[in-house]
């Protein structure tokens, strides 16, 4: 377990005995040799990955975050790997919306006024009336338009795969230019790498509004700041390419982009989320019953 609050809450589970290692030190609580379970830190370091080779009798890894393409390729044959799908469901699902509104309602831009001292009165545009797409309709996705339904908006669902009421990546070409905001929630794949590119961008309508959730790597960071620094399209961005996004990076003073440092789904709530899933997926596997959210394949 990463860290106290972990190792009590699963210690709490009959016949389970917690070490706690925060995926940094050289200095191993015990025999990594022992370990059954392993859950790696929040955010991972390339010791917390490394670590894994050494866990000979390790059967489970339960991740704390939904996106596996961090650990996916150290995972060893027969070893079970699980993410913590819907725990950060609400609040990423939240940080998008605020950032839509914040973009909107132009937020950053007042505040900076405030520190002016400068009284800009003006007209702002808004959410209401608006079509946002989602792209990536997944659990986030539904509770993303869960909280966006009461503003008035119109949702256009877009996924890996045609299902009712959800049109399929392919599709994007023709239906991108309906949307006035576009939300990415993908998870990070060979496929979604590089998805929203000059050409993506392109099909989107003047003044219209990119808000990437996913992954830095899903956006051609180039072409994004070619259409932001023409002033044709804007952006709220939790994560960036590279990341973190290095002190002078043209992003950081690039007109219409709004930045925040990957904290989505870094709130209480998701943590408390956590504690409950870890306790769980660990009674589970004291108890004899398969494990929830394994991954198979690249997601």
């Amino acid at each position: 377990m990463p860290d106290r609050e972990l190792a009590d809450a699963v210690e709490g589970v009959e016949g389970v005995h917690a070490r706690i290692y925060d995926g940094r030190s050289d200095e191993l609580p015990g025999d990594p040799a022992e370990v059954d379970v392993y859950v790696p830190p929040f955010l991972a370091t390339p010791r917390s990955r490394e670590i894994v080779a050494e866990m000979s009798s390790l059967q489970v890894i339960l991740l704390q975050v939904a996106g596996v393409d961090t650990f996916l390729p150290v995972v060893p044959e027969g070893v079970v790997l699980c993410n913590a799908r819907g725990v950060h469901d609400a609040s990423t699902a939240e940080w998008v919306v605020g950032g839509i509104i914040a973009a909107q309602r132009e937020f950053p831009g007042f505040r900076d006024a405030q520190r002016e001292g400068r009284w800009d009165w003006h007209m702002t545009d808004a959410l209401t009336d608006r079509t946002v797409m989602i792209v990536g309709y997944g659990s986030v996705g539904e509770a993303i338009e869960r909280r966006l339904t009461p503003f008035e908006t119109r949702i256009i669902r877009v996924a890996r795969s045609a299902r009712d009421g959800v049109h399929p990546v392919s599709a994007l070409p023709e239906i991108l230019p309906e949307a006035d905001v576009v939300v990415l929630i993908v998870p990070s794949t060979a496929e979604t790498t590089g998805l929203v590119d000059k050409a993506f961008l392109a099909r989107m309508k003047n003044g219209a509004l990119l808000v990437n959730a996913a992954r830095g790597t899903v956006v051609d960071t180039a072409a994004l700041l070619d259409e932001v620094t023409a002033g044709r399209l804007r952006a709220v961005l939790d994560v960036t390419d590279p990341e973190p996004l290095p002190a002078g990076h043209p992003l950081w003073t690039a007109p219409g982009v709004f930045i925040t440092p990957h904290v989505g789904g870094s709130t209480p709530a998701s943590r408390r989320r956590i504690v409950a899933l870890v306790t769980d997926q660990v009674t589970r596997l004291v108890t004899g019953e398969p494990p929830i959210n394994v991954i198979r394949g690249d997601y």
